[in-house]
Parts: C-alpha cells; structure tokens; sequence
C-alpha cells in the first residue's frame, strides 16, 4: 500500500507545505494573516566540494528546477 501523496508525484515536504497552505487559508481573517506570516520561509543551501562551499541556492527554486527535470524525464 503506497501513500496517496507518493501516488500523485508529491515529496512529503511539498505534501506537508499543501496541506498546510490548504488550513491557513480555512483560517478566519485575523488569524489567517498571522498564519501565512509564519507560514513565509526563504531557505537557502550550499553544496560543499573539497572543503569549498558551492553556490547559494534557494530552495524553493532548486525543488522546482527538479519537478521540471522530473516531469521532462522518460517514463521508466
């Protein structure tokens, strides 16, 4: 038995940012606001070569450069 968001494609991290995004926005106004403030992250990463640090990445741009790869890949 697999888990319905591995059946759609999803990583968990992106199923737990839908799911989350989907009770912020149920939320009543006042709260919804402060919900979706905390709810804004800027993640950053750096791969390390030989004891040098790579680029910066956001990761937001690097999950969506991977979905884009993924969905160009031939199915297997």
């Amino acid at each position: 038995m697999s888990f319905a968001w591995k059946q759609a494609g999803l990583t968990y991290n992106r199923y737990l940012a839908v799911a989350a995004r989907v009770v912020r926005r149920s939320l009543k106004d006042d709260k919804r606001l402060a919900a979706e403030r905390r709810g804004d992250m800027d993640l950053r990463f750096a791969k390390w070569t030989n004891g040098k640090q790579g680029e910066m990445t956001n990761v937001a741009d690097a999950n969506a450069a991977a979905y884009v790869e993924k969905a160009n890949a031939p199915a297997s």
